[in-house]
This record gives C-alpha cells, structure tokens and sequence, in this order.
C-alpha cells in the first residue's frame, strides 16, 4: 500500500522533519565530479600511456635493428661543412655493441619472468605440470624465440625501418588458422551454428584473415625482388606459434589442461632462461652466417661499448670521358674521423625496456578495471599506423636536412631511410596497401579484445594466457596474449572446484556435470545483521541500507527477467536480522515474555525507512508470525520482492551475544538452507556455496549498494579469497568521534592497505563484511567457531572479539581476507570516554590473542596459505611487540618531553609522571568498579592532553628556532609529512586529516592509559557498550529478606509487624534513612491490590485474543493448528504429528507453548500479522541447533575461575612491558 495514513480534511497541514544527509547519503557533489573527471582522465591517460609506450617501442626497435646495416649513409655536415655532403658506414666495432643491446633487450624481460615465477613458486602453491604441457609450452617458446632473432638480426636491418613496422602486422599466422579450424569444426558439430547466418559470415572472415596473412610470406619477396624478405616466412611462423593456445580449438578437458595456473610457472621459471639461451645461440649462429666467425663478439664486447673512431667521407662530383654531355658522377673521399658516444646504445635499451614495460603494465591495468575498449584494444591496433607516421614524418625531415636532429641523435646513427621518391608515392610504389590488409585482418583476429568478458579486478592468469610480455612485439603480444575465452564458464568455474571433488568423494559417487544448472553460479547475498539494543535512528540507517539493496536487485532481476540481458553482476537478496535478548520478563520464572521496547522500534521503523529511500509514503504488508524454539520469526516482503526475516531471541531459550547469533546464521544459511536439501546432488552443493556470500552487518550501519558490488567483485576474482572487508567510517559526533575518525582514517590508510598488499587483512569488521560461504563451510572454521569458551584465553579470544577470530580460522585454512577502500560503510561508534575505554577493552586484548594464536602457528599457516609468507610474520611479530612495548614507550617519551619543554630534571620530570601511573595502576588493582577505574582514566586522560598542548608548542618554538630538521625535531617533522601526504593521496577522506591534533594530544591516554586498563580489566568479558536493561532484574527472595532484616534491625519493628520506611539519597554519594512504625494507609494497600488485579486482567486478555486469533487463523487455512479454548486444549488435526517434529527430549507439549509463553503475537504492533508454524523440517534442525551448540549457558561462574589466569597473563604482559 503506498497510500498516506487518513487524516480529516482540516488536518491537511504537515510539518515534515528536516532530513540531513549523513553517512552514505551525504551529498558529495564536488567529489563526486572529481571522480567523474578522474575516470575520464584515466581513460584518456592510459589510452595515450599505452600507444606511446607501444610506439616508442617499436620505434627504439627499428632504431636499434637499422644500426646493424653495412650500408652507406649520409651524415650531418654541420661542424664539416655545410656546402658539402658526407657519408658514413658504420664499422664492425659499433655494429657489435648494438648486437648485445638487442640481445639485452630481449634477455631482461626474460629475467623479470624468472624472478615472477620465483617469487610465486615460493610464496604461493603450486602443482607440478603435466610433461605434455612442458613439452608444448618449451617447443612453442623456443620456436618463437628463434623467429624473434632471425627477425631483429636478419629481416629488419636489411629492409626500410617503416617496411618493418608493417611487417609486424603479419605475425598472426598461426592464430589465424587455428582460429579458422576452431569455427569450421564448430559449425560442422553444431547444429545451431549450421543454420546461423552470423557464424558462417564469422567463418568467412576467418578464412579471409587466414588469407591475408598468407599474403605476406609471397607478396613482398616477389614484388620487391629481394631474397632477404623470404626470410619473413620462417620467422613470421614461428614467431606466431608462441600464441597458440589462445587460439587453439580444444577440447573443453584440454581447456583446463592447459589454464594458467601456477603449474605454469614452474614451467616458466625454466623456459625464461632456456628463451636466453636460445636467443644466444640464434645471434651467434646468424653472426657466424654473415661474418664466417663469432670470436669477434666476445673479444671486442667491452671495446664496442666505448668510445671509437669512424671515417667519414666526402661526396665529390667528377666529369669522365670528352663527350659533351656532361655525366655526373659521385665519387667519395676521405675527409674525417669522429669519435662516438659509447654510452648511446645503453640508454636507447634502457627507453626501450622502459617504455615497454609501461606499455605492458598500464595495459595489463587498463584490463582489471574494465577500460579495454577504448583505453587497450584501440591504441594496441594505432601502434604500427601511428609508428608509421612519426617514422615516415621522420625520415622525411631528415632526408631534406640530414642535420635536423643533430641535437638529438647523434649524428652517425639513424633509421633505415627510404628514398625521397618513395615517401612522396608511398602507397603506391611500395605495394603498402597489402599492410592495411595485415592491419585489418589482426584486427579481426583479436576482436576479442574490444567485447572483454572477465571480472573487473581479474587476476593476471585470467587475462593472459603466458607469463610476461614479449619486448619487441609488444602490441601484438598485448592482443594475441590477451585470452581468448576469458569469461569463467559456470560450469567450467564449478568443474575447477576442488571442494565439490571432495563432497562426492565422501559419498563415493561420480561427478555429475550433468546436474549443474546456470543459476547455481549465480551470487547469493545473505545480508545477516545482528542486532540488540540500537537506537530508533541507528535502525533507521541500517534498514535504508537495506531497502537501497533491495531496490539495486529488484532493477537487476527486471533487467534480467523482462529484457532478457544477462548481467555479470546479478545477485539474488535475502536479508535476516538477529534480534539478541529480544523479549523482556517481568520476573525470572515468567512464561510469557513479551518483545521489547527495540523489537518495537525496528517493526514501526520499517515502514518509514521505506518511504524515505522510495521517496513516497511505503506501508508494508505486516509480518507473518512463526513461533520458533528459539523464539519468534518475523517475515516481511520487502518493495523489490526480497525477503528480510527477523530472528527473535529468548536468551532463556538460546545463547545470547554476538558470536552465537553469527553462529546461528551460518548453520541455518549454509546447514539447513543448502547442506540439508535432498533435491540437489553434493556437487552442486559446492557450486552453490562457492557463489554464496554472507554480509555480516551491524545493526547501525550505512552503506550503498555499490559498496556490496565491489566486495562481490573481489570475492568473484580470486576464488581463495574467504572474506573482504570495506571502509568503515565513523559516525556521531563529539572529541571522541573525532579522535575515531582519525583513528579510522589512519589505520585503514596505512595498517589496513599495507596488510592487504604484503600479507593478509587480519580483521575483517563484523560491521560490514563479505564472507564466502565455501569458505566457512571448510573444516576447523564454522564448527571451531561454535567452540564454548572455557579457558582465560578463549574469553579474550573467542568471545571478545569474534569477527577477528574468525579471520583468523579462515586465514589458518589458507584463506585469503582482502580490503577494498572503495566499499564505504558508516557506522555509529562510541561517543562517551567510558563507552569508548569499554569497547577498546575487548578489542585490544583480542587483537593480541589472535596475533599470537596467528604467531605459534605460523609455520603451519606459511605452508597452506599462499598469502602468508615469512616476512609478513616477522612484521606481525614487530607490531605484537609495539603494542606491548608502547606504554613503557610513550612513558619515556613523556618523561623527555616534560624534561625538554620545561626544563626539568630527568628525575624531576620521571616523578611528575610515574606518580600519576602508579595511581591509576593501584586504581584498576584495589578498585572492583570500572567506573571508579574510567573515571581516574578520565581525569589524567585530560591533564595529559593539556601536557600534550604544552609539548606540541615547545616543538614548535624548538622547530622555528633550529628548523624542520634539527635533530630534537626531525622525528617529529617526519611523522606528521607522512601523515599530511596519505592524507593528499586519499582527497575523498581528506577532511579527517583535521582532526589529527585530537588523535595527537590523546597519545598518552591511547596508547598507555587504555592498555593498562584493558590488561587489568581482561577478566571482564561483558560486551561494554549500550549496555542497557530492559526491564529491572528481579531480585530473589534472599536477596529481599537479607535487605529487609538489615533495614528492619536499624528502624525496629512493632508487634504487628507494620512499618515504614522513607528514603532520601543524592546520587550514589549520600543516602538517607527515615524509619516509623506507622501503619500503612489503607489506601495504599487497596492500590497496591488494584494493581495486582490490573496485571491479572491484561494477562488473561492477552490469552483470550490469542484464542480468537487461533480460531480465525484455522478457519482461514487449511494447516493443522492447535487452537485453545477457555476449558482447556483442543487440537484440531493430528496432534502426534505435530509433536513428531520435537526432539523426545522436549517436555512441554505445542499447546502448552502456544499459550502460554506466545501471547506476544498479539502486541500491538503485530497483531495484523498471520500466524504461520515452521516445517518439521526446519524445526527439527533449530531443536538439533540448540541441543547440540546454542543451548543456553551462564558463564558468570566461568568467569570468576579463570580471573587467576588472566592476572596471570597480565603479568607476563606487563614484565614484558616494563
């Protein structure tokens, strides 16, 4: 219904609130133009990046190959003379330096293949290869590699640099009729492709390529009469059979054969050295062809690299013969000797690696974020016709004024010039229009890449199909590397699935590839949001948040559904949220509780959230209402036809707190919802769980939808990958917020991104995070996380900080956790000093537990975990012992600081501040009460602020006094350039950088306060924030009788047994008794009587609506129902049936729960609701659920036995410390 509520006509008049965008809806029109600008600019950045670098490449490539030539050229007459003409040749010696350049240019690239796959065998697993694999990839790469030397040293330095550019569109040979046999055999096989009009114009095409590049083994050794060209046959073979397999028309099995896995680089780590080899012995052989020996290039290596002399000659014109017409003859002379640059051919290798390198970087870039289009496939076909036109635009200056480029080039070295006459005719006297046919056709051959199917982020073994590049090819590699079929398939995504193998091997059974269906490789998002005591607006933000995802699927599933376009980033929504300690009793042993006050608030919430993201007045259609053992059920559908289903829990009935809601979700999400279906095979099962992703949320958290998109994209590129976390942004306001969104800012900059890109993300937050359902499916995670805590250890680790130790389970089953700075969350933290010192209290010792637990296992986890290395332990290790080393740290430095700034003595300065330290430390030992401990934390948190201000001015003045680089300020200075630059280099969350002069004058009480406080309070495992009561916690009968003998011994008591007692009290400060022996009034006792019938009567109201309820819900449906009359129980159906589904261990009877504990159906905020009963299925597993992990427990005993340990464990912290 999307009708406003009906109001009189003369009520008309409204008042709306005043709606401020904050958190995700905050306006950001400024930035958000930056980042449109910034994404064009990359566009046009990489696009000229990558033509460039190609160009460049290519051009320092004939450049290099033309200085290989024994052919006379004409040299600069600038400093001979300028009426004069001089030609040159350049001498053995030179040629043999520009030889091993060449060979350089060829070999270190290779080495950067070594080290890449040197660094992945050791770092990463990987599997030995298969010998029929080896054995192709070494014949391809070798083949490839002699083709590559017999071009560069045998075809380009004997034809015209711009004939060799062209040739360079004609190494397409091989994928070009691979591609041909691929189609045909597929059009012949498949009737589909039979009666398709596109394929057979796609295999027309096909041949046509075949053909044009055919062309190039005869056109140009016939027509331009020279034998050298004939050597293009053999070389522009075997250079195209290094790209093969992306072209080669196997068999799907063969496909996954031959994947780039990390097999292939153990291939690699021996082909990149013997391509060296090979390349070697290539130039040696072809030296040994021309010259007759090879002992001059290894005798004369360091001589050509250094400075030598060239004659140069002198055109002179002579007359022979008397006949009267004049012949002009040229006749050279000797004029000149010139010294060369040694140096020159080294720094036109280092251009040529460099800008090759580039080009192959921004383009392996341009892929990942999905720019190939227009940033990648377009500049890798502009290289050769741009490279023509500069080299031509080149040759042609030269040729008119060979002094042109004397400033730039020296003088004596050039490219391969065409004559003047062929510039001017180019097309038509060179043949040059069969290269535009090359072009065209490699166009066709790799339009694959304009229409690129991978994921954005996608690996490099995903997008290529060999390891590295190769240099002086380098458009053509990008294109014809580039894969293919690079598109995971979901069945060939699922038949790579190791976790699928090993559930049908339990079972014995074969695989069933058969059974796989399309849309089980479809994502999954199971948005799990726990929840307790939130705030109205905090709930509000969370169910926005919600309701935007909702409407982001819904618009994906009409797309999908009704305009029939597949999109790569469909997702199907459910969302569940679970309520902890949702209902309130009015004494222990109450059957019927009721749902409280925040129960309430999210259920009228829902509706408002609803209209304010849809923008017109939503009501929803009200809850069905399940009765569960746990509790109660809510389900709603929400605008986009997704379901979002509140889970309320009893804690009489469950356990409460976090980690067992998370629990909860995960059992019944992939155990009952996935594992426990009988309709499809284990096989499918892992496919499912593969593409299943639970969203841990908070119950106050803001996020976009584009922010789930980009984890599911991380998730969706690396399949290791078990969970990914986002920014989260701090939300409220206050100094406290303040120093949070530095903190945050800070941590997720610089901790955060380097975790990420040299080890692992040890905290995924359980504010917002994606987890990978496969992922907490594998063994010692989800069912280690069910562990009950029994231990000093497991209280810190385990209940204290759940979503890192779960971080740490997945990261200990080889795992990968990731962080994705573009996936913004807001969350509401803490605003008050105390509420803030308790949450840090968990967090830290928690985060020291699961280093260590992450630290002695840490050969075991560098062994399974690809991601885990050792250098990465030793800087967890570091961190570990900063943290346990910062108090006694920022002691010392307070101690310098006071001394420095004021003048004082070490001693003086050391007693000024160890006084007020061991009063705080006395404090937390004799002191039982926290708040007595947060309040002394309070109050030297400020005086060491306001001594932190003092410090921060005497820097100053010390700084304007002996400069920025003084010793005493060097440290200083350095931190906060650090700190400014990550701050330039972030310009969206450069406003938090403001706030860093909070973070800075609260050192003293972060990082030394806080961590003696958490040690000492380490036994307390209550959760610390919102910590709000409900309802008042009765007291038992001892507890009152013990109270009121004590009152009744100090005001006495008459015969009648009749007293009273008056009260008066400031605070917890004073409290004062006044006691009588007067009677009570009776109308005091007739009220107190009034009450008590009032409560009878509601009581029994509410179980008399239940019972009408029942009846018209029977009446309404066909389910067998229990219905309750006045005089007893009446079942209406089969009442075994019903108590089939409960577990024998189960006392009461389904009515007598009906009645009496569910009178909670009929509040006022759900009595419009059905009434639904869960399935035996269902109920069966939420019994089995409870016996065997969720049962309830009481801990408090727990607690006070391990307090021993934890003193225990503070003190070897705190020798450690001190």
């Amino acid at each position: 219904q999307r009708l406003p509520p009906e109001r009189e006509k003369w009520d008309v008049f409204d008042d709306p609130p005043v709606m401020e965008a904050s958190g995700s809806m905050e306006k950001t029109k400024w930035v958000d133009l930056g980042e449109k600008m910034a994404k064009i600019a990359a566009y046009v950045f990489t696009f000229a990046l990558i033509l460039s670098g190609a160009v460049i490449s290519k051009g320092t490539l004939m450049f290099m190959a033309a200085q290989l030539t024994s052919k006379e050229r004409g040299y600069c007459n600038y400093e001979l003379d300028r009426h004069k003409e001089f030609v040159l040749t350049l001498p053995r010696i030179e040629r043999i330096a520009w030889t091993w350049i060449i060979a350089f240019a060829f070999v270190i690239p290779q080495l950067g293949t070594f080290l890449r796959s040197a660094r992945k065998l050791i770092y990463k697993s990987w599997d030995k290869p298969k010998a029929i694999i080896f054995v192709l990839v070494f014949i391809s790469e070798s083949l490839m590699t002699i083709g590559v030397a017999i071009f560069v040293y045998v075809v380009l330095p004997n034809i015209d640099s711009d004939k060799g550019l062209m040739l360079t569109n004609a190494v397409c040979f091989v994928p070009a009729v691979l591609a041909f046999v691929g189609n045909i055999t597929r059009k012949l096989s498949n009737i589909e492709f039979q009666n398709d009009p596109y394929s057979t114009t796609v295999l027309i095409l096909d041949l046509l390529s075949m053909l044009a590049q055919t062309s190039a083994f005869i056109s140009w050794p016939i027509t331009q009469g020279d034998n050298t060209l004939w050597f293009v046959v053999a070389s522009a073979v075997m250079i195209s059979c290094g790209w093969w397999e992306n072209f080669a028309p196997l068999r799907p099995e063969y496909q996954r054969m031959t994947r780039f896995e990390n097999s292939r680089y153990f291939i690699y780590i021996f082909v990149s050295l013997w391509k060296c080899v090979v390349f070697f012995v290539s130039m040696l052989v072809i030296e040994w062809a021309k010259d007759g020996e090879i002992m001059h290039m290894f005798t004369h290596f360091t001589e050509s690299f250094g400075n030598h002399q060239i004659n140069v000659t002198e055109l002179v014109p002579v007359h022979r013969g008397g006949s009267s017409l004049l012949s002009k003859v040229i006749e050279p002379a000797t004029i000149a000797t010139i010294t060369t640059a040694g140096f020159t051919p080294v720094w036109v290798l280092l251009i040529n690696i460099v800008s090759t390198y580039i080009c192959y970087v921004v383009g392996k870039w341009a892929c990942k974020i999905n720019i190939q289009g227009f940033s990648y496939s377009f500049p890798i076909n502009l290289t050769v016709p741009m490279g023509l036109c500069v080299v031509l635009a080149i040759c042609g200056l030269y040729e008119n004024d060979n002094c042109t480029f004397r400033h730039i080039v020296p003088p004596h070295l050039f490219f391969n010039l065409p004559s003047i006459f062929e510039l001017s005719t180019f097309f038509a006297q060179r043949q040059s229009w069969i290269w535009f046919i090359w072009l065209l056709s490699q166009s066709w051959i790799t339009r694959h890449t304009w229409l690129p199917k991978c994921n954005t982020l996608a690996t490099t073994e995903k997008l290529f199909v060999r390891a590295m590049y190769e240099p002086f090819l380098i458009d053509q590699d990008l294109a014809l590397n580039r894969r293919v079929d690079d598109g995971t398939d979901w069945r060939e995504e699922a038949e790579d699935d190791d976790f699928a193998e090993d559930l049908e091997e339990m079972k014995s059974k074969p695989i069933d590839y058969a059974s796989l269906q399309p849309h089980d490789s479809v994502a999954r998002i199971y948005a799990c949001a726990t929840m307790w005591h939130e705030t109205k607006e905090e709930m509000l933000e969370f169910l926005k948040s919600i309701f935007r995802l909702d409407e982001d699927q819904c618009a994906r599933r009409i797309v999908r559904d009704e305009l029939g376009i597949e999109l790569s980033d469909y997702y199907e929504l459910e969302t569940h949220i679970f309520f902890d300690d949702a209902f309130v009793r009015e004494s222990l042993d109450d059957p019927d509780p009721q749902i409280n006050d925040f129960v309430k608030t999210l259920i009228t919430s829902i509706d408002e959230a609803a209209s304010i993201v849809h923008e017109v007045y939503v009501r929803l259609r009200p809850p069905k209402k399940i009765i569960t053992p746990y509790g109660g059920k809510l389900i709603w559908e929400l605008p986009g036809k997704t379901k979002m289903v509140a889970h309320l829990k009893d804690k009489k009935k469950i356990r409460a707190k976090k980690r067992w809601s998370q629990v909860m979700y995960m059992y019944y999400i992939l155990g009952h919802e996935l594992m426990e279906r009988d309709d499809i095979s284990n096989y499918r099962k892992a496919v499912i769980s593969e593409n299943t992703f639970l969203l841990a949320l908070d119950g106050d958290i803001d996020f976009q939808p584009k922010a789930v998109h980009l984890l599911v994209e991380l998730m969706k590129k690396n399949k290791t990958l078990g969970a990914a976390c986002g920014r989260i942004h701090p939300l409220g306001s206050g100094p406290m917020i303040w120093y949070q969104i530095f903190e945050y800012a800070v941590g997720h900059w610089l901790q955060k991104a380097t975790e990420h890109v040299i080890g692992c993300v040890l905290c995924s937050p359980g504010c917002f995070s994606l987890f990978r359902g496969k992922a907490l499916m594998d063994d010692s995670v989800m069912r280690k996380y069910t562990i009950k805590s029994s231990e000093a250890r497991h209280y810190v680790q385990y209940d204290q900080g759940e979503d890192r130790w779960l971080c740490t389970l997945l990261l200990q089953r080889g795992y990968r956790v990731e962080y994705a700075a573009a996936s913004d969350a807001f969350t509401h933290c803490p605003e008050g000093f105390n509420e803030f010192y308790n949450q840090r209290r968990r967090w830290m010792p928690s985060t020291t537990a699961n280093i260590i637990d992450l630290l002695t296992s840490a050969k075991r986890t560098i062994r399974i975990n690809d991601n885990i290395s050792t250098g990465y332990i030793w800087y967890q290790t570091l961190l570990l012992f900063g943290t346990i080393l910062g108090p006694g740290t920022i002691f010392l430095m307070l101690v310098s600081a006071c001394a420095t700034v004021f003048n004082w003595s070490q001693f003086t300065s050391f007693l000024f501040n160890v006084v007020p330290l061991l009063v705080f430390i006395l404090t937390c030992i004799t002191v039982r009460e926290d708040k007595i401990q947060l309040f002394v934390a309070g109050a030297l948190s400020c005086a060491y602020s306001f001594l932190m201000m003092a410090v921060l001015i005497g820097v100053t003045l010390q700084i304007n006094k002996d400069t920025w680089l003084s010793p005493s300020s060097l440290f200083f200075s350095c931190t906060l350039v650090g700190y400014t630059i990550t701050a330039f280099l972030h310009l969206k969350e450069i406003h938090c950088f403001k706030y860093g002069l909070v973070y800075y004058v609260t050192i003293p009480s972060m990082y030394m306060l806080l961590v003696i406080y958490s040690v000492f309070n380490m036994n307390n495992v209550s959760w610390g924030t919102r910590e709000v009561t409900v309802a008042a916690k009765p007291q038992s009968k001892y507890e009152m009788d013990k109270k009121r003998n004590l009152i009744i011994n100090w005001c006495g008591e008459r015969p009648g047994g009749t007293r009273s007692l008056f009260i008066f009290r400031i605070a917890t400060v004073f409290r004062c008794f006044w006691c009588s022996n007067a009677d009570k009034s009776e109308d005091d006792q007739l009220e107190i009587i009034n009450q008590l019938l009032k409560t009878i009567h509601e009581r029994l109201d509410r179980i008399e609506r239940t019972n009408g309820l029942n009846q018209l819900d029977l009446q309404r449906k066909s389910c067998k129902t229990v219905i309750v009359t006045g005089d007893g129980t009446i079942v209406k159906g089969d009442l075994q049936s019903m108590n089939k589904g409960r577990p024998r261990n189960s006392t009461s009877s389904v009515s007598s729960d009906y009645t009496t504990e569910n009178s909670w159906l009929e509040d006022d905020v759900l009595r419009r609701g059905d009434v639904e009963t869960l399935s035996r299925k269902e109920e069966e597993f939420w019994y089995g659920l409870l016996d065997k992990y969720l049962y309830p427990i009481d801990d408090s005993k727990d607690k006070v036995c391990i307090k021993f340990d934890m003193l225990i464990t503070f003190l070897m912290l705190d020798c450690c410390h001190i």
